[in-house]
């Protein structure tokens, strides 16, 4: 790999043929192009929990807040272990980071996780084009210095791009082998990685002990750990893609009490035989309305993700708890019958409002009704 100190000419080509020019920042691959299916977030801050969201794997991100890296980077605020995305597309990289937590500039962040980027982009037009058609396979890379490409090498590649459908990244980003999260609490909850955020943890971490596991841990397993309840994480892609974890969660339903966010909100769905459908250019930032239909409460949110449950697929299956106001899209669901319920949206919110963290003590309580003891 090599790392850009100059500013290098720049290229973003779409599958449809738009070309977008700019300059490369951050670390090139080996072939000198990244490529990936192109999505927006609208969030205006946190950046940086935004790369290191593993849910972001196979994509590429693309800032619609013009001005990124003002504020720098550390090490508390990271989501993950690394970053998971192909690249990052902005309007302008800040040349300096102003704050007292900054441990790294956004340069040398981008840098340090090998994470290429194009920055000097029109994104406001790149962001119309994906709304109006959809998010769809792009390519981007220099087109003068080392490594450089040709749009026409950019162009192949962006249309042989397969995006995120059909393909498990699950495996990509989930904890080779299992790990605790200490707390005071006597409640243990044993939280499924299918992309799991850090701040997700932390939350959980606040009212019960956190036994992390892969995500193709059988539900036997988990059930031998004798948790009191079980947590399904984010993650990226396709559920569909998953097919071991919907299984474990069958046999886990009913059992113990199950929470699940985004991801898990999508397999607890299908485990209940839903189906899922992919939204034309998915939900990604820090301001979506979402109403929780069991209080009446319009609450804004943080979302990231371009797959949905189908409601009339988990009818007479599942109670609808939360709806987006803003398409009418599932936000939620309590299984009829079972103690389980999950939101499409991040009640950890990082970054993000906390509007929705009462979602955490609603898991809290269920497992207290369930019959466990809290301290």
């Amino acid at each position: 790999m090599t790392t850009s100190s100059d500013p290098q000419s720049a290229a973003l080509v779409m599958a449809d043929g738009s070309v977008f020019e700019g300059e490369f920042v951050g670390t090139a691959p080996e072939s000198g192009i990244a490529s990936g299916e192109v999505v927006f977030n609208t969030a205006h801050s946190g950046y940086q929990e935004i790369i290191t969201d593993p849910s972001y794997a196979g994509q590429i991100i693309t800032f619609t807040y013009p001005h990124i890296g003002n504020y720098g980077t550390n090490r508390v605020d990271a989501e993950s272990r690394g970053s998971f995305s192909r690249g990052v597309i902005v309007r302008e990289l800040s040349r300096r980071a102003s704050n007292w937590r900054s441990e790294m500039d956004i340069h040398s962040f981008l840098a340090s996780h090998g994470l290429p980027g194009i920055s000097g982009l029109d994104t406001r037009r790149l962001t119309r084009l994906i709304r109006d058609n959809g998010a769809m396979p792009g390519a981007f890379g220099a087109v003068e210095g080392p490594n450089a490409t040709t749009p026409e090498a950019l162009k192949a590649a962006a249309s042989n791009e397969p995006g995120t459908d059909g393909i498990d990244l699950v495996a990509t980003v989930t904890t080779p082998s299992a790990y605790s999260i200490p707390s005071q609490s006597s409640l243990k909850v044993v939280a499924y990685d299918f992309g799991m955020k850090t701040a997700i943890g932390q939350q959980l971490a606040q009212f019960a002990q956190v036994e992390v596991v892969p995500a193709a841990t059988p539900a036997a397993e988990v059930l031998a750990k004798s948790p009191d309840g079980v947590f399904l994480s984010n993650g990226p892609g396709d559920p569909g893609t998953v097919p071991y974890a919907t299984a474990a969660i069958q046999e886990l339903l009913g059992q113990v009490p199950i929470f699940g966010i985004c991801l898990g909100h999508q397999l607890l769905s299908t485990a209940i035989g839903g189906s899922i459908v992919k939204l034309p250019f998915g939900h990604h930032g820090a301001n979506h309305p979402v109403k929780d239909e069991t209080t009446g409460k319009v609450e804004i949110t943080s979302q990231n993700h371009n797959f949905a449950t189908d409601v009339a697929s988990i009818e007479g299956k599942a109670h609808v708890t939360h709806v987006n106001l803003n398409d009418g899209v599932c936000e939620g669901i309590q299984v009829i019958g079972a103690p389980a319920f999950s939101v499409q949206h991040h009640p950890e919110a990082s970054p993000g409002p906390h509007d929705s963290r009462y979602l955490f003590q609603r898991f809290e309580d269920l497992m207290v009704a369930n019959g466990s003891k809290a301290n």
